[in-house]
Parts: structure tokens; C-alpha cells; sequence
């Protein structure tokens, strides 16, 4: 029986620089860091406060074809692949503190029938959502909800 996830793989473009992002300025703590090989480094971050949860940071690369690998490395380089969302207690205080930090932000915090969202990218140009989550209703929101 499934009882939760465990493992989500954030494509980067540079290890050790997403292993400094995710830790010094969005506060994950490393995880694993293994090298299998010569060519391919398991790494992993974790939320202190949720350490079931491993981000796990990879690069394109074997055993994806070389077309692949080609085609999210243009992905990567526009800005283009979707990260994670991350659950905030403030989103204007947590954009205001990620600002100061220097972290790039595609939208300031909106207010949003399910609370307040900010759109930020990581270091690789993925992009993440920042919510401060309130109770709402789903079936009430509508399209105009999320212009």
C-alpha cells in the first residue's frame, strides 16, 4: 500500500550550485550525496520540516536519449519546466526575505481564492509557487478568480 511520496526530481542545470540555492536561501538541509560512477551524482535536499519528502536535484543526462536531453536542456535554458510548490505561513514576508535574497519572482503575491500566491524561479529557472494556503470552497472559484 502506497502511504505517501517520498521522492521528487527538480531538473537543474548545475548541482552543487542548486545544492547552495535550496539550502542557503530557501532553507532546505542536504540530503543524500552520493557519486554512483563517474558520471552521475544522487543529491538530495530536505524541508526541515517535512524530512520524509527528498527534493531530489538532477541533471539531464543518460539514460535519456541525447534528443531528450537536448530538448530539456532548451527547456531549461527558456525558463521552462515546472518545479515544486512550497507552503508558506506568509507569502509577502517569505517574497520580501527570497527578494532580498536575490531570488527572481515571474509574479508578486496575489491574493487567491485558496490564499496568497507568489511565482518565483530557482536557480536552474524552474519555475516554483509560493502559497500561504486558507480554506475555500473549489466549487465557487471561477476563471476571473484566477486572472
Amino acid at each position: 500500500m502506497i502511504t505517501n511520496v517520498s521522492l521528487v526530481s527538480v531538473w537543474v542545470t548545475d548541482l552543487d550550485e542548486s545544492l547552495a540555492f535550496y539550502t542557503d536561501v530557501l532553507g532546505f538541509e542536504k540530503g543524500d550525496d552520493v557519486q554512483l560512477g563517474p558520471d552521475f551524482r544522487w543529491l538530495t535536499v530536505v524541508h526541515p520540516a517535512q524530512p520524509e519528502l527528498h527534493l531530489h536535484l538532477t541533471t539531464p543526462g543518460e539514460p535519456l536519449s541525447p534528443e531528450l536531453v537536448e530538448a530539456m536542456r532548451r527547456a531549461q535554458a527558456q525558463g521552462g519546466l515546472p518545479g515544486v510548490g512550497l507552503t508558506v505561513d506568509d507569502c509577502r514576508r517569505t517574497h520580501a526575505e527570497l527578494v532580498a535574497k536575490g531570488v527572481e519572482f515571474l509574479q508578486e503575491p496575489t491574493e487567491r481564492p485558496y490564499g496568497v500566491e507568489a511565482l518565483m524561479r530557482d536557480n536552474s529557472g524552474n519555475w516554483m509557487v509560493l502559497v500561504e494556503r486558507r480554506d475555500f470552497d473549489p466549487s465557487t472559484m471561477t476563471e476571473a478568480d484566477l486572472a
